[in-house]
């Protein structure tokens, strides 16, 4: 499996991001060095599109099927990619504060400790769907890492979308999320715009 291993700080500073977004609580005190530089319309759809595949963890060719994928829906292509991306599962993880960062939600799902409608499933990219009940497994809710995790993120907000029931490690998926609730700073024009050359 490929995995990103590039040093998370480094990247948020080169992309220009604030790392709370991956649920990292640490700042970078250097300054990037190409603060001045100008930049091409195309390094701006670059960025936009580097900016959502580090975000939400995923790699160029799974990325270009979720392109693929949202401009067959309905509605515009830009806001259906980012419900696309809102809906996996190693997000919703993240987003319910079963997990400090994506990288740790991944973790939890590729190592079976979630259940979705009752069944294990350990897929990170799996796309859940209104309705659906998200939960850990009961033989890892008693788990001390799970303690130490609702301890930094139980004051995290979740997303209007979700219901979380912290207390027993459960979540509900109440609605599929629209644009307005997802609080990504990514710019989904310009990846559409990107893709379409």
């Amino acid at each position: 499996m490929a995995v990103d291993r590039v040093p998370v700080l480094k990247r948020c500073r080169s992309l220009g991001l604030d790392p709370i977004y991956l649920g990292i609580d640490k700042k970078s005190n250097r300054e990037s060095k190409r603060t001045n530089r100008k930049v091409s319309e195309y390094g701006m759809q670059l960025k936009e599109k580097q900016k959502a595949k580090f975000i939400y963890g995923v790699l160029e060719k799974p990325f270009r099927n979720y392109y693929e994928k949202a401009t067959r829906m309905k509605g515009q292509t830009g806001e259906n990619l980012m419900i696309l991306l809102e809906r996996r599962l190693d997000n919703v993880i993240f987003r319910l504060g079963f997990g400090r960062t994506r990288k740790e939600a991944r973790q939890i799902v590729d190592h079976k400790h979630v259940l979705v409608n009752g069944k294990c499933v350990n897929i990170p990219s799996y796309l859940v769907k209104a309705g659906d009940v998200v939960e850990i497994k009961e033989k890892h809710k008693g788990d001390q890492r799970y303690k130490l995790i609702l301890d930094v993120t139980g004051g995290r907000l979740v997303p209007a979308w979700l219901e979380a029931d912290q207390e027993n490690l459960k979540g509900t998926i109440k609605a599929l999320p629209t644009r307005e609730e997802i609080d990504v700073p990514v710019n989904e024009m310009l990846i559409v715009e990107l893709y379409s050359k």
